[in-house]
């Protein structure tokens, strides 16, 4: 009998019974193919290699992450309950030392959910990764964290989440943003004043491949993930650099992917976009499932691969070169970027105008956050989308020193409830949720 050399956990969760529609790429077909192909191989029959069936995550924990408006039960259908408590599943084994290293194969994905959810946005209407960590971070007291999205679409979503969090470092590979939804991921983008240089852009062009993307992982990510000194590595699992997916444009192999994987170690993947549902996924899944068990995936192919057809051109390696050297200058700056930011502010504001494609959703949000030397800072944001609710929200991060704690409080108290629709409050500190709104008249 076959072993793996480490023990994994795996979740298979189709969610048979959500789609975006019929023929949309965002179906069930995107994990029963992988499915199918992980039993026809008797991929599950390796000894080390395990099977759990998902949970279902609670309110509370999609409440340390999200303000849902109107509502959670608006935002959520079961299989984003369902979606979600996959992941977790996957991370309690991972904590309780069941297996070694997880794979959560789940649907509906979650990476362009922001922390306010009006709606849909890029088929994601909650943030997995972000409902998976922050119950680590409860259940077992963990604190620094990283994120390694190598979705082709920039994380927008887990980025807005962790912009004013020193202690989760998310570091995101995507097809630059002038190219590729959602329109953001640059190199600018380095995390808000209170976490300057923890979030991490590398945005690659066009027809990058394998040389190009693990050069990436290899010369920028492990040596950052080396110094910033992660409990725990996530890699949001995005497919969709896959040279025969249909709404990208990178020509990345299943190959690629298991040797990613092996550079990486994460201590947990998620699985996010990927839309080559026949040609790529199968493959794809079962080359991360192969170098997470520590199993040789060198015959792993794809039938119609041709590396001639996706070698990477010489100005593209020049350009992904480039790209790289600048976010390593960008990271050991950080600390003088990050004073340079902060100057000699109390609070420092950011006007955003967000766009839901899904559902078609406007949202403007006006955002303040305290200065602190301490933690992330408490946060407000004034959040109205066109034609929907207008929220008041208040967050107050995990480790809020006694000044953000009052602060965040203070805005909370005294804000007045007939200016909005709800007044919210995330208070982590204290791992509480709080709510007022208008009386009925």
């Amino acid at each position: 009998m076959l072993r793996a050399k480490n023990k994994i956990g795996l979740v298979f969760f189709p969610a048979f019974d959500w789609a975006i529609s019929p023929t949309h790429p965002e179906r069930e077909e995107r994990l029963l193919y992988t499915q199918d192909q992980v039993f026809e191989e008797g991929i599950l029959d390796i000894d080390g290699i395990v099977e759990y069936k998902p949970d279902l995550v609670t309110k509370k924990d999609v409440q340390r992450v999200h303000f849902c408006v109107p509502d959670l039960w608006a935002v959520m259908t079961e299989s984003h309950f369902i979606s979600a408590g996959g992941a977790k599943t996957v991370a309690m084994a991972v904590m309780d030392k069941k297996v070694q290293h997880g794979f959560a194969l789940v649907r509906p994905p979650g990476h362009h959910a922001n922390r306010v959810v009006h709606g849909s946005r890029g088929f994601c209407n909650v943030n997995i990764e972000a409902i998976m960590i922050e119950y680590m971070r409860q259940a077992y007291g963990i604190k620094r964290v990283a994120i390694v999205d190598t979705d082709c679409h920039h994380g927008d979503g887990t980025q807005d989440i962790y912009w004013h969090d020193p202690d989760t470092l998310f570091i995101s590979i995507h097809q630059d943003g002038r190219t590729l939804y959602p329109g953001s991921g640059f190199l600018s983008e380095l995390g808000g004043p209170n976490a300057a240089g923890t979030t991490i852009n590398i945005p690659l062009p066009p027809n990058t491949s394998e040389k190009g993307i693990l050069h990436a992982i290899s010369e920028v990510v492990l040596p950052i993930l080396d110094e910033f000194q992660p409990e725990v590595i996530v890699n949001s699992a995005g497919q969709d650099n896959h040279y025969s997916d249909p709404i990208t444009n990178m020509n990345f192999s299943a190959q690629g992917y298991a040797r990613l994987t092996d550079m990486l170690k994460p201590d947990i993947a998620v699985l996010e976009g990927g839309y080559a549902i026949e040609g790529a996924l199968p493959y794809v899944n079962a080359g991360i499932i192969l170098a997470m068990a520590g199993m040789d995936f060198s015959h792993l192919k794809e039938p119609d691969y041709n590396p001639a057809r996706v070698r990477q051109a010489p100005e593209v390696t020049r350009w992904v070169e480039k790209t790289c050297d600048k976010v390593l200058e960008n990271w050991q700056q950080r600390r003088y970027l990050g004073e340079m930011y902060r100057a000699d502010y109390t609070f420092i504001d950011r006007d955003r105008n967000i766009y839901y494609d899904t559902d078609n959703i406007h949202e403007h949000q006006k955002e303040t956050v305290r200065v602190c030397d301490n933690c992330g800072g408490a946060l407000r944001i004034d959040s109205a989308a066109r034609g929907k609710k207008h929220v008041l929200a208040v967050h107050i991060p995990r480790n809020a020193c006694a000044a953000c704690q009052s602060q965040g409080r203070d805005w909370y108290e005294e804000a007045d409830v007939s200016a909005y629709d709800k007044v919210l409050l995330q208070d982590r500190a204290r791992d509480v949720i709080e709510e007022k709104s208008q009386t009925p008249k």
